[in-house]
C-alpha cells in the first residue's frame, strides 16, 4: 500500500524520507530520521517500532546493512515488513519480507533506497531511485522529484491518499516534517505545495529554536517587526 525512499545528501549530510500510500496518515507511522545517524522507512503491515530500532543501532555505530540484519533478527513477524535504511556513509539496505503485499520490490543506489508494495508494476522503486539521483538542489526538492517519478511510473495499484516528507539536519528534531494525512486529490502535490511554502522559512525556524534573539520575523499578525 506504499512506495517510499530514504536518502542522504552527500553535500550537506542531511537525511530524508519521502513516502506515499493509499492508507491514511502513512508518514505518521513509517518515517524516521535522525541527524548524524540516518533515515529509515518502516512500512507494509507496519511495525512503527522498527524505525527507531534501526536508528538506535546505527547511532551505536552499525552500518545500514548490519542494522537491517539486526532488525530482521529482532523484529516480530518480520516476514510481513519492509524496512529501508541509509547511513552516514550513504550505504543503503532493505528488508522486504516475503509476505509483503501485492507486487512488491525494491531498488538501491548510493545515498538512496526505495521500496514499495501493492505497486502498479515492479519498476516503481527503480524510477524513484533514478528520479532522486537525477534531481538537483535541496534534498527536499530531490525527495519530491523522486516521489513524482514513482507516481509517474505507475505508483500504487490504486490511488494514493496520503504522503509525507521528513528531513533531519544537525539538530535533534526533524527540520522539516510535512504531511498530508488524507486527500482525494494528489497528496504528493499537496506536500510539494507545502514544501514550497516551508522551504524559504526552514532556516529561520531552526534559528528561532536555537536563539530567537537572532531570528527574523515573517510578518504574521503580532510579529510584523
Amino acid at each position: 500500500m506504499t512506495f517510499s525512499l530514504v536518502a542522504r545528501c552527500p553535500d550537506t549530510g542531511m537525511f530524508g524520507v519521502a513516502i506515499s500510500s493509499s492508507s491514511p496518515a502513512v508518514a505518521a507511522r513509517c518515517s524516521y530520521t535522525r541527524a548524524g545517524v540516518g533515515a529509515v522507512a518502516s512500512q507494509n503491515v507496519t511495525d512503527p517500532s522498527l524505525g527507531p530500532l534501526a536508528l538506535d543501532l546505527m547511532a551505536r555505530g552499525l552500518g545500514a546493512q548490519d542494522a537491517i540484519a539486526q532488525v530482521q533478527a529482532r523484529g516480530a513477524f518480520i516476514e510481513y515488513r519492509q524496512v529501508l535504511a541509509v547511513d552516514t556513509a550513504g550505504r543503503t539496505a532493505i528488508h522486504s519480507g516475503p509476505n509483503s503485499l501485492g507486487i512488491w520490490t525494491q531498488a538501491q543506489g548510493q545515498n538512496v533506497a526505495s521500496g514499495g508494495n501493492l505497486l502498479a508494476n515492479d519498476g516503481v522503486p527503480q524510477a524513484i531511485v533514478e528520479g532522486y539521483l537525477a534531481a538537483t538542489g535541496h534534498i527536499g526538492d530531490r525527495l519530491i522529484a523522486a516521489l513524482r517519478a514513482g507516481l509517474a511510473a505507475g505508483g500504487e495499484a490504486g490511488p494514493v491518499h496520503s504522503a509525507g516528507m521528513q528531513i533531519a539536519d544537525k539538530v535533534s528534531w526533524p527540520v522539516a516534517d510535512l504531511r498530508c494525512d488524507w486527500s482525494e486529490d494528489c497528496p504528493i502535490e499537496n506536500i510539494a505545495t507545502a514544501w514550497g511554502v516551508y522551504k524559504p522559512q526552514l532556516e529561520a525556524y531552526i534559528q528561532r529554536a536555537l536563539d530567537p534573539r537572532e531570528a527574523p520575523s515573517y510578518g504574521v499578525p503580532g510579529d510584523e517587526g
